[in-house]
């Protein structure tokens, strides 16, 4: 039976945009694997929408938060309360991306896609007040520990590259497979890991050397990367191979591979992007993209526990503070879903600009 896609609700006024092509080759994995097979009325649960005071809902904690979520078709950055109500649009650079923010939360950083272009937003006046130049079609970017060094990803050259925030310029570039989209800097500042959709590998980089140290076979077209609190665990979402592959970060090699089975779907409609885990490392959520629907998992076990319906394209992913509620971008509705992390239901989907890509949440 396919999806149920229910009404937002509350609707952009904004056309759809398609989606974009998507490209991936085999990839060999010898790793065990754990089939997450969910049954079918967990993944119809429709949405709990309409006359619901949201407000009411979200804990004290949760409302003393401002959510960020990037429009690529917008050219914008919408800022919302914790009940996805908006206060307010920040005009960026050209397609904006993933956001990421500066370590005293003053800053915002923003990857624009189409103006090549690192956006710096203040959030203090709600205004892009700096870019540094990047490379062709840049997609994420993670910080160094001190936040003082920008790493991107730049699909069109194939390099993860280095940029020194406070002079702006380019620091050194670092060769990868094909179409790198991921980045992931480690909690020492030593070692980043990025994906190449082309490739179907993980890149192990040694900062200090500027080099590959290790490829580490994942699924089809990797994409994102959670790492367990205590950093033994790197969890990659393999977009076209309807899987997370977990590596082991002590021996660098796949340990696992999880794979998610929906009935009533074909493995072609589960489409992992998004991955974020909680603090205490017990939990992770997975966005299924196609298949509409974000999945808890027992991160102990490597079993769902429960599919949460969001909208279409279930992408990007983002907890808040207090990890209760759990803000899912849906890009082909231009909608975003908040979910109650507790009961595992989604609470309301508010509009979210053309396309939106990231959110994020900070404290106020």
């Amino acid at each position: 039976m396919p999806p149920i896609h229910p009404r937002p609700a509350v609707r952009s006024r904004l056309a759809c945009a398609a989606p974009a092509p998507m490209r991936g080759g085999p990839a060999a994995d010898p790793a065990p694997r754990h089939a997450l097979r969910v049954r079918p009325g967990l993944a119809q649960r429709a949405l709990a929408v309409g006359g619901l005071a949201l407000a009411g809902w979200l804990p004290l904690s949760a409302q003393a938060q401002t959510v960020y979520v990037s429009s690529e078709k917008d050219h914008k950055v919408h800022v919302l309360d914790a009940a996805g109500k908006l206060q307010s649009s920040i005009s960026v650079c050209q397609r904006p991306r993933d956001l990421k923010p500066s370590p005293d939360r003053a800053r915002i950083y923003v990857v624009c896609g189409d103006s090549n272009q690192l956006g710096v937003i203040d959030r203090a006046s709600g205004k892009q007040i700096d870019g540094i130049k990047l490379g062709d079609s840049p997609e994420l970017l993670d910080l160094s520990p001190d936040g003082k060094t920008a790493y991107v990803t730049i699909e069109d050259e194939s390099v993860l590259a280095a940029y020194d925030l406070a002079s702006k310029k380019p620091l050194f570039k670092v060769r990868t497979g094909g179409e790198p989209e991921g980045v992931l800097i480690t909690p020492d500042g030593k070692t980043a890991y990025v994906t190449s959709e082309d490739a179907n590998v993980v890149h192990v980089i040694d900062l200090a050397a500027r080099k590959v140290v290790k490829d580490i076979k994942a699924g089809q077209r990797p994409r994102r990367f959670a790492l367990s609190p205590d950093g033994k665990e790197l969890w990659v979402s393999n977009e076209l191979g309807a899987s997370v592959s977990v590596i082991d970060t002590g021996s660098q090699s796949v340990k696992a591979t999880l794979e998610f089975k929906i009935a009533g779907l074909r493995a072609s409609d589960i489409t992992p992007v998004g991955v974020t885990m909680t603090r205490d490392g017990q939990t992770a959520w997975v966005s299924l993209g196609r298949a509409n629907q974000v999945a808890e998992v027992d991160v102990a076990s490597r079993q769902v526990r429960r599919t949460v319906l969001a909208g279409k394209r279930a992408w990007g992913l983002a907890l808040s503070p207090d990890e209760a509620v759990l803000y899912v971008t849906n890009g082909l509705s231009d909608d975003m879903t908040l979910i109650d992390t507790r009961q595992g239901k989604a609470i309301r989907t508010v509009a979210a600009g053309r396309v939106p890509h990231t959110p994020l949440v900070l404290a106020r």
